[in-house]
This record gives structure tokens, C-alpha cells and sequence, in this order.
């Protein structure tokens, strides 16, 4: 389990802890590594922050009582940047802290000493209501992972703003790879089939996307296949497929 690991996407959800009591720290990174969840841990409420904004987890385990940065400054301080489901682990059992923490944006809490089947049980079901309970949760292609629980797209570490619809030819083009998609295809899945906007706007949308996918110089990925539509694929020998020069 990595200290200060950032939380980049991955194949199963990944869970930020972020406690200062070791002990506690290490049953509950053993408890979700047994489960089949990626743990991430920071020892203190700055570092947390930090980890949390830098690139989001699925779910957030979060401390009440941290030594630098309390607990619930912290849940208060993402509350404002982020939906990410947060569960506090905490003593308090009196009915006022525990409106305080929900005032602050806890989702949940946890009691501690933690019991184990309860803490797995509140994360499973954290996590469906975000959609990303199953550990198969993104389309990957190459260095491109979109989540779409979470309508989130990367590229190796990068992480790319989109637009609704430019999210949305992005993950119709990722469900079937290297299938050249028809420009009537995309245009009655992306915009329906009772359009009437302008004709281009598909290929004005393509490149957009091409735009934030390739901006520090990554390979393409969404190539033209002429007077026939759009494919995702990697690069192919000279002669496939025409000269993407324009959309």
C-alpha cells in the first residue's frame, strides 16, 4: 500500500483513507486489499486534501480526530470541489457532532473501533450509488481510460475537461474500438436522429475532441475514414486508412 500515492484511475475502485493511527490505518487498508478495492493512505488532514483534489478516488475514508487538519474541515474543504462519497470514522456518538459532520458533507459514518463487515458494507454501498461498485468500471484504449460512472476521461495521468457531447462521441467511439462507426451512427446515438442543426457539426466535434486528447502531444487516436465515418484505433501501416489532416 503506497504512501501518498496519487489516485489515478484504475481496473478495480480506488479508496483514499486518510487517518493518523497506524494500527487502524493498516486494518483498514488489509480489509479493503482483501476485498478486492485499492487502498491509497495519507497520514494527516493536509495530505489528504491534497490527494483528494489532486485526482480523486472513488470514496474517501476520513478521520474526524487528525492532528493537523481536523476531520471535519477537511470533509467541509472537498464538499466544495467534489461529490466524492466521504464515511468518517470517529468515537463521537452524540447526536450533535454527528449533525455536524453530515452539515460538513459526510455521507456516512463509521464507528470506531471499526468492525470490518460493517465498514465493507457502507463502502459497497457508497459506491453504487456513484455507479462504480463493480471493479469493472472504465473503457480503456491505449493510454485512454474513460470512466463513465463518473464521466471521466484520462489520458495516461492526464485528466480531460470534455464537454457533454464531446464525452459522448468519446464513449461511443471507445465501446467498439478499432469499428469504424458511420457518421449516421454517430450523429443519431450523439445528437438523434431528429437533428437539425448544422451538417458539419460532427466533424467540428471531432475536432474539438482530437484537440483536448492529443494537447501535450499524445499519438492519435480518433482517425477519418473517408465518405464512411470515424474509428478509434492505433496507428495502422501506410495506405489503411486516408490522410486525417482534416476531420
Amino acid at each position: 500500500m503506497p504512501h501518498g500515492s496519487r489516485c489515478l484511475p484504475a481496473s478495480k475502485p480506488r479508496i483514499l483513507i486518510v487517518e493518523d493511527d497506524r494500527t487502524t490505518l493498516a486494518l483498514i487498508g488489509h480489509v479493503l486489499t482483501k476485498a478486492g478495492y485499492e487502498p491509497v493512505i495519507a497520514e494527516d488532514g493536509y495530505r489528504g486534501l491534497a490527494l483528494a483534489l489532486d485526482a480523486p478516488c472513488d470514496l474517501i475514508i476520513l478521520d474526524w480526530m487528525l492532528p493537523d487538519l481536523a476531520g471535519i474541515e477537511v470533509c467541509r474543504r472537498l464538499r466544495q470541489q467534489t461529490n466524492v462519497p466521504i464515511i468518517m470514522l470517529t468515537r463521537r456518538e452524540v447526536i450533535p457532532d454527528r449533525v455536524a459532520g453530515v452539515q460538513a458533507g459526510a455521507d456516512d459514518y463509521v464507528i470506531k473501533p471499526v468492525a470490518p463487515e460493517e465498514l465493507l458494507a457502507r463502502v459497497a454501498a457508497r459506491l453504487r450509488t456513484m455507479g462504480t461498485a463493480s471493479p469493472e468500471i472504465s473503457l480503456r484504449y491505449e493510454d485512454l481510460t474513460l470512466w463513465p460512472g463518473q464521466r471521466r476521461v484520462w489520458r495516461g495521468d492526464r485528466e480531460i475537461q470534455l464537454t457533454q457531447k464531446e464525452y459522448e462521441l468519446l464513449l461511443r467511439l471507445m465501446q467498439s474500438p478499432e469499428v469504424v462507426k458511420s457518421h449516421q451512427q454517430l450523429m443519431d446515438s450523439v445528437w438523434g436522429p431528429d437533428f437539425d442543426g448544422e451538417s458539419n457539426v460532427l466533424e467540428a466535434y471531432v475536432k474539438l475532441l482530437r484537440k483536448k486528447l492529443e494537447s501535450e502531444g499524445e499519438p492519435r487516436l480518433v482517425y477519418t475514414v473517408r465518405s464512411v465515418g470515424y474509428v478509434m484505433r492505433m496507428v495502422t501501416p501506410a495506405g489503411a486508412f486516408a490522410p486525417d489532416n482534416h476531420a
